[in-house]
């Protein structure tokens, strides 16, 4: 079947069938004609067709670090629900954290292939800025700030200096840091600085030296732990740049038979499923991921269909969520 036929059973013109596709307007009634006979007859219009016609894939491309990251599957939630009204389907590209794919899907998705890209980004190169300056297709970066550009991000640097600044008022003074590459500039370079200016602040600046880099893994977060409870010993408290860092350095803990929160105080970051299952529940921060998403695929909406935006950069607030890891308890040494 073809439009003039669609329209011929409905009772309507094959330009009313056209914006029905489309999205354009028509009244309610041809429109729910039209419904009833593509319903009836199981027509689908051809994607090819439509896309040579208009120019338009009707696709958005997602590039994303990895897809089994809990913060990762809450935008992209949050994009979809958006997207499941749109009219707009979904292309993920997953880099596996891989800075090269990244670039390579970058190039792949700006050759017509959406009309569109959604960048959960991570790291900045000079070549990764040479690229996002030479798309031909909007994008919208998600998770980190970067000037120039449409982004939706969270307030990572505040949150960390209110996590430790929390610590330090349940008691502790000897606060160790386990982060991650300061490549990554929300987790890694915003989060330190917002742990070393809390102690600093607060009087405790021997602090900023208790440091050790890790991956963004549970097992990263045991191995690291060992390292910097061995290079700086009596520690009473650790701050981790995320959830899972914090539930391996817990693994380590326990393991060297350290009480929590009784001995020592650890703290995580991204609200987790995991963090409320483990024993003792962990004190973490939480980020609205799937609003951002939601925020960043309406933004991309908005440049698709020529609205003018008044804000390009929107960055979103956090929620400290204290549970069992940091609550001292009576007659605690901490």
């Amino acid at each position: 079947m073809n439009i003039g036929e669609i329209a011929k059973l409905a009772g309507v013109s094959s330009a009313a069938v056209s914006r029905y596709f489309n999205n354009g307007y028509i009244s309610e009634e041809k429109k729910e004609a039209i419904r009833k006979v593509v319903e009836e007859t199981g027509y689908r219009p051809s994607v090819q067709a439509q896309t040579l016609r208009t120019k338009k894939t009707k696709m958005i491309g997602v590039i994303l670090p990895k897809i089994d990251s809990a913060s990762i599957g809450c935008m992209v939630a949050g994009i979809l629900n958006v997207l499941n009204e749109s009219g707009y389907q979904l292309l993920i590209a997953d880099t596996q954290n891989n800075p090269e794919k990244e670039l390579e899907y970058l190039s792949a998705f700006d050759e017509k292939q959406v009309d569109g890209i959604i960048l959960i980004a991570t790291i900045f190169t000079a070549r990764h800025r040479k690229v996002l300056k030479g798309l031909n297709v909007p994008i919208v970066i998600l998770g980190q700030e970067l000037s120039g550009y449409y982004c939706v991000y969270h307030d990572d640097y505040h949150a960390m200096y209110n996590m430790t600044k929390l610590l330090l008022e349940r008691g502790c003074r000897r606060l160790g840091y386990l982060g991650v590459t300061a490549k990554d500039k929300a987790v890694g370079t915003e989060r330190y600085e917002g742990f070393c200016n809390a102690v600093t602040d607060n009087g405790f600046s021997n602090c900023r030296n208790y440091v050790v880099i890790a991956d963004f893994t549970i097992d990263s977060g045991y191995e690291k732990a060992k390292e910097l409870m061995e290079k700086y010993s009596e520690l009473d408290g650790i701050v981790c740049a995320t959830d899972e860092i914090a539930i391996g350095a817990m693994r380590y803990l326990k393991e060297q038979k350290k009480e929590i929160p009784g001995q020592i105080l650890v703290t995580g970051h991204g609200d987790s499923d995991l963090g409320r299952v483990t024993t003792p529940t962990l004190t973490t921060v939480h980020y609205s991921y799937e609003k951002s998403g939601e925020l960043a695929v309406g933004m991309l909406l908005d440049i698709l269909s020529g609205k003018t935006l008044a804000v390009k950069e929107m960055k979103l607030g956090y929620e400290i969520v204290e549970k069992e890891s940091s609550r001292v308890q009576k007659n605690s040494p901490v």
